[in-house]
């Protein structure tokens, strides 16, 4: 009789047919929306820099990995999407050195120097971008009106100032464009953070897909509509308020595609909901109290360095626990 064997691990013991590929795979998809509205609004040389960014990415990390002599794994997609988070984090008038450089931050410094893919302990493409904001502060706020730059999106174009920028100053808020206009995403921004419709879809799509739980977004989108409704700006209808803090800046993009990374958030239903209240409360002290305009990457940032004691703090008892005497 042939004997069979059994086969003994550690656990958890749980099979899924998610695996790093393909989650990544997931993401890149739910960001087509983002890139297709990034392209129309600001012309070719969004798709240069997304191209740029998403390369130098690849590039850095193959090259790190054969130097160090590990397996090069950029097949995982991991790099790819970092690449391309970092460039709709950017805005369209970014050279294309300082995009590099924000790769060199996001894939070595905050990712492989602390171990590769899974070890980081903050989100690499906001790494990336907040170094560069605090680097290169002019270069960092080059916005312009959409449309403005022609088909290849002109560096000589007319510079804008930003919703929140406006709102930040408080002056004419005539200014403001319409709700309707930062809902389709024709606002001057970041490439990627202009149009709330195309991060909503891409976000419904990773729901949908399991990717990623409601709960981050949620929590971080309603804290920061609620703290905005009792506390947001003088003078301006509370719920105009909210639509214009939720549909400005990052907000949609950071809640849907950098606070869900698996590595840097809470694995606990609870603690997740945490990472999502804190990362609204710093995001609305940050715009409506903070030297800044925009407050999303920090919030982000500061959340995923607390997110060990967040999961210290949530962690779930096992089964049969009793609580000493």
């Amino acid at each position: 009789m042939k004997k069979s064997q059994v086969m003994i691990s550690s656990s958890p013991h749980i099979r899924s047919k998610h695996t790093t590929s393909h989650i990544m795979r997931d993401v890149l998809i739910a960001l087509v929306p983002a890139c297709f509205c990034a392209i129309l609004f600001f012309g070719i040389r969004a798709l240069c820099l997304m191209l740029v960014s998403v390369s130098a990415c690849i590039c850095f990390e193959f090259l790190w990995q054969k130097l160090t002599g590990q397996s090069v794994r950029i097949k995982d997609g991991s790099a790819a999407v970092t690449g391309l988070l970092l460039a709709l984090n950017l805005p369209p008038t970014a050279p294309w050195w300082m995009t590099i450089i924000g790769a060199f931050v996001a894939i070595i410094i905050t990712k492989e120097l602390f171990g590769g893919i899974g070890s980081n302990f903050m989100n690499p493409a906001l790494a990336g971008r907040v170094f560069l904001s605090v680097s290169w502060p002019l270069l960092m706020s080059g916005f312009t009106e959409p449309f403005s730059g022609g088909l290849f999106g002109a560096t000589d174009v007319i510079s804008s100032a930003t919703p929140l920028a406006i709102l930040k100053s408080g002056e004419d808020l005539t200014r403001l464009p319409a709700l309707s206009q930062m809902f389709f995403g024709n606002i001057a921004g970041c490439i990627g953070e202009t149009s709330a419709l195309a991060l909503l879809l891409g976000g419904l799509y990773l729901i949908g897909r399991r990717v990623i739980s409601v709960r981050i977004p949620l929590a971080y989108l309603g804290s920061v509509a609620l703290l905005t409704w009792f506390f947001g700006k003088p003078g301006m209808d509370p719920a105009t308020a909210v639509f214009y803090q939720l549909f400005s800046g990052g907000l949609m993009l950071g809640a849907f595609f950098m606070a869900t990374d698996y590595v840097t958030s809470p694995v606990t239903p609870f603690g997740q909901i945490l990472m999502g209240i804190g990362c609204g409360l710093l995001t609305f002290f940050i715009r409506r109290f903070g030297g800044y305009a925009e407050g999303v990457s920090y919030a982000i940032l500061l959340m995923n360095v607390v997110t060990p004691l967040i999961d210290t703090w949530c962690h779930e008892k096992p089964y049969g626990h009793k609580k000493n005497a």
